[in-house]
């Protein structure tokens, strides 16, 4: 999916609008069936969460995916949830964007900065973590620039360790941005049901 048909896609989504406790909730349904649901701080704007599913072959809503936001937790089904459920002390990764930037967190890594390294690799278009004591390794992709096809640069990237979280960076591209404030042009001209509407802050 190129920018254009990315951009044209996002258009011709069916969208309803509702804001909600400072947030605007956006509800996308694309043309191929999928669903794509996102929240936005209605003061600043920022992307807060975004999340997708598709029906089954047989037409089944399927689970909400997680693509920006706190992870869903997994849920322990009948089990009984207090003897088994993950370590606090395991990593945590999870996207959290800012205007700017795409950015992700990896939460319980007590190791120092300089342990931590972070490359792009082109070929298979995904980004990876590695640590030299090897006790953290993880690959993502970004879902943005692989539904506009856009190239990956290795200087747009950096990452930043404090308080036992590593923090990468990857500033978006121009494209990117000029998606995002299109869209957010067409989300504020949209009629919302609302407890109280905020105009976001131009920037």
């Amino acid at each position: 999916m190129a920018v254009q048909s990315w951009q044209e896609s996002l258009r011709a989504a069916k969208k309803t609008s509702l804001l909600q406790e400072g947030r605007r909730k956006v509800h996308y349904l694309f043309t191929d069936g999928k669903e794509m649901a996102e929240e936005y701080d209605m003061k600043t704007c920022e992307l807060l969460v975004r999340k997708w599913r598709q029906k089954s072959t047989l037409g089944a809503s399927g689970l909400w995916q997680v693509e920006v936001g706190e992870p869903a937790p997994s849920a322990a089904g009948s089990l009984d949830t207090e003897h088994i459920k993950e370590s606090n002390s395991n990593p945590i990764f999870m996207r959290k964007d800012t205007k700017a930037s795409f950015q992700w967190r990896v939460r319980n890594l007590p190791y120092p900065k300089d342990v931590y390294s972070v490359t792009v690799d082109q070929n298979e278009r995904c980004c990876t973590i590695r640590t030299s004591n090897k006790k953290y390794y993880k690959k993502f992709n970004i879902p943005d620039l692989d539904r506009m096809k856009l190239p990956l640069d290795s200087s747009a990237l950096k990452c930043s360790h404090s308080n036992n979280t590593l923090i990468v960076t990857y500033q978006k591209p121009t494209e990117v941005l000029a998606v995002e404030e299109e869209l957010q042009k067409e989300l504020k001209k949209m009629k919302a049901s609302s407890d109280g509407d905020v105009d976001c802050k131009t920037q």
